[in-house]
């Protein structure tokens, strides 16, 4: 039956012929190609017996005999075939066909005995095609009661032969049944692996995005800060301007480093580095910078998160703000780290609150607010209660951290 079903890759799975390398599960999957209802069709050959029984007038009525064989050899390879068909398959039209197949079958059966209680197992095959489930075992105990009481108490067959006839007619359907089933599994599997791929594949670029974004906005915004007031510098006090010369370089070298980083996916910000680089950047764009700190020290992940905050929120600052002060506040207590940025500028105002946030509040506080949401904390961003802008964002902090 397996070599019919055209399952000879099950072999392969195993490690195939001698000399063969090893293959992998799932391009064996991918190879595979399911039973349809052309597979079936071959153990029509169960129906030859009966045929010769016609051919050689070995039964009563052989023109009624043959019309009767080659309807139910009709019924067979349309219920098959509608079983397997996206069209028909689930709905009634398989069903109606197995009806019209099952009476043809007792009638045969009935009629003639002998070699005709083979359709039987056809008619088994027939239903395991269709059927799932309790259903299907409920259709089989029937059959096999059925072809028992046939074949043993109608024609008196021996037990042997009745036994047989029962046993394989209840195997058919459920062999058949069994494969399709496991047919089916494959193919979900194989449909989830793709779509795992899928999401795995948009997910690591959604990743690469966010932290290119984060990067090198935070980073040219410094690089553009500097060179201007090396410029303004360059003048009246050379050694100053080749200080904001040699930071931009020490910028671009370091950002080199994090961009590697990103791209292998092993990058961890520092909050320690990160407000270092916030003073320089507000230093160098003439903004007065305030950073007060309390609370016990943060864990690795908590620091690493709010790094990307103080970066992104002092890139926002250095780039819409136009204010002169900035404030960042860190307070971890209770179990709670909270980060505040508040500037005084004029980026969002009393008149301007209607279309600023929508260039403030862009892909950079979108893809915060995502991370720190994964990590069950929170980002909020809008103006402050007397001017400028704020950004507040809060995670949970571990109890050893906290304590």
């Amino acid at each position: 039956m397996v070599d019919m079903w055209g399952l000879r890759a099950w072999g392969r799975w195993g490690g195939g012929c001698a000399g063969d390398g090893p293959r992998d599960f799932g391009e064996e999957i991918d190879r595979m190609k399911g039973p349809d209802g052309g597979s079936l069709v071959p153990w029509l050959l169960m129906a030859s017996g009966p045929a010769v029984d016609v051919a050689t007038g070995q039964v009563a009525h052989p023109w009624l005999a043959g019309t009767g064989l080659a309807v139910f050899c009709v019924l067979y390879v349309c219920a098959v075939r509608s079983g397997f068909s996206d069209r028909y398959k689930g709905g009634p039209v398989p069903v109606r066909l197995l009806i019209a197949q099952a009476t043809v079958t007792f009638a045969l059966t009935l009629g003639y005995g002998g070699n005709w209680l083979l359709l039987f197992p056809l008619l088994s095959l027939a239903c395991g095609v269709s059927a799932r489930g309790r259903r299907l075992g409920l259709v089989l105990i029937g059959l096999s009661v059925s072809s028992g009481v046939i074949s043993g108490m109608v024609h008196h067959e021996s037990f042997w032969n009745t036994a047989t006839l029962s046993y394989g007619t209840f195997l058919s359907g459920l062999v058949v049944s069994v494969i399709l089933t496991l047919f089916d599994a494959v193919q979900m599997l194989k449909a989830t692996r793709q779509e795992l791929a899928r999401s795995a594949v948009a997910e690591e670029r959604m990743r690469f995005s966010r932290d290119l974004h984060d990067l090198l906005g935070h980073t040219l915004s410094v690089i553009v800060v500097k060179s201007e007031a090396a410029r303004r510098l360059a003048p009246r006090d050379m050694d100053a301007a080749l200080t904001q010369v040699a930071d931009i370089e020490a910028v671009g070298r370091q950002a080199l480093t994090e961009i590697r980083e990103a791209v292998t996916g092993y990058r961890e910000g520092s909050l320690a580095t990160e407000l270092d680089r916030a003073r320089s950047a507000l230093s160098a764009s003439d903004i007065e910078v305030v950073v007060l700190e309390s609370g016990p020290p943060l864990p690795p992940q908590a620091e690493a998160l709010l790094g990307w905050v103080v970066r992104e929120g002092v890139t926002n600052v250095v780039r819409h703000s136009g204010a002169s002060s900035c404030e960042i506040e860190l307070r971890s207590t209770g179990g709670r780290a909270r980060l505040t940025i508040t500037d005084n500028g004029s980026g969002v105002g009393s008149e301007a609150v209607a279309t600023a946030p929508a260039h403030r509040i862009g892909t950079g506080l979108k893809g915060l607010s995502e991370r720190l949401a994964a990590a069950g904390g929170s980002l909020d961003a809008g103006p402050a209660q007397r001017r400028g802008f704020q950004v507040t964002a809060e995670l949970p902090v571990e109890e050893e951290y906290a304590a």
